[in-house]
């Protein structure tokens, strides 16, 4: 593979701030999308989107992707279920023609705009290349509109398995954080006297390895480089760059679904913990074992009241201790 790969052809000109920015909105603009989206069906149906929601239910299920160039994208399922979720059909008028228009109404309209006083205006906005596919189930390869569904559950949910395995390493970043934990990426800590010190472990850097250090490529250290910087800047100091600079800006999870798409983690955690356990016990009757009792641990405890607060002759004494440090501190602070 060739080291150019991903890399660009120009590095004097290439938007390093946009890509930056682009992979820490990307999760604001998936969810701009998803309420777009609803609005944009409903639109197209001829529906208010109340009338929707009673006879509809959109699901999707989402995953997110690093690009060699070190930018994220998105691929998502789709699904239209009826107004109680999966368990229900759809109505017939919910079709794949339906959704693509709807998706590309949402793709346009999906935009935010991101001000500074270091770096001007931009807007952020999905790109031209987006594709729309039909997912057949049970792999039966059936008619869909005149289309047939190349894709299948099984070959989706290999995909879904690829990027759960696939991070941003794949990009050629470093898979550790680089923020001083000390200092937590400030620089400094708060000494004795309370004034601010600078921080022995990074130096006053805040960085826990230097960037001109790591083990990579040109490009994706400067693009780790314009996320530490960017982070630093008081109008992007919520989306804490300098902690997720390593993931070149994205703070988002990998995967992500709606509430009703499917099972949630916890029934799964549930359902394994109860096979193993039958597991186990079946070991032990094949061992000619005797099978483990269900014990209930009761833990009695009581409480009595003793006091609270200080007594008069204590409350006195604090509050001289704290009028005495107050006044410390401000003589501190005046010089």
């Amino acid at each position: 593979e060739a080291p150019e790969l991903g890399t660009p052809l120009n590095p004097t000109t290439y938007d390093y701030t946009g890509a930056v920015l682009w992979n820490a909105h990307a999760g604001q603009l998936w969810a701009r999308f998803t309420t777009y989206l609803r609005r944009a069906l409903a639109e197209h149906l001829g529906m208010t989107q109340k009338a929707l929601n009673a006879a509809l239910r959109v699901s999707f299920a989402k995953v997110a992707e690093y690009q060699k160039r070190g930018l994220v994208h998105f691929h998502a399922v789709i699904r239209f279920d009826g107004p109680d979720g999966h368990t229900t059909t759809p109505p017939p008028w919910a079709t794949f023609d339906a959704l693509t228009a709807a998706v590309r109404m949402a793709r346009e309209r999906a935009r935010l705009t991101v001000e500074s006083d270091a770096i001007g205006e931009r807007v952020i906005t999905w790109g031209e290349r987006f594709k729309v596919d039909p997912i057949s189930a049970l792999g039966d390869g059936e008619l869909t509109h005149a289309r047939v569904a190349k894709y299948t559950d099984a070959k989706v949910a290999g995909y879904v398995a690829k990027y759960a395995t696939k991070s941003a390493e794949g990009s050629g970043t470093v898979d550790r954080t680089l923020m001083c934990r000390p200092c937590q990426g400030r620089g400094h800590v708060r000494g004795p006297d309370g004034f601010h010190d600078r921080c022995p472990d990074c130096d006053g850097t805040g960085q826990a390895e230097p960037i001109k250090a790591l083990p990579v490529q040109q490009h994706v250290r400067q693009m780790i480089r314009t996320a530490w910087a960017l982070g630093h800047l008081p109008e992007f100091a919520g989306l804490k760059l300098w902690k997720w600079a390593h993931m070149l800006g994205f703070r988002g999870h990998f995967s992500s679904k709606s509430r009703a798409y499917s099972t949630t983690l916890g029934a799964l955690r549930d359902v394994r913990r109860a096979w193993r356990l039958a597991q186990a016990e079946a070991a032990r009757a094949r061992a000619g074992l005797p099978t483990t009792d269900e014990t209930t641990l009761v833990t009695t405890s009581s409480w009595t009241y003793l006091s609270s607060g200080y007594r008069p002759g204590e409350e006195l004494l604090a509050a001289q201790v704290r009028h005495d440090i107050a006044h410390t501190q401000r003589l501190k602070q005046e010089g």
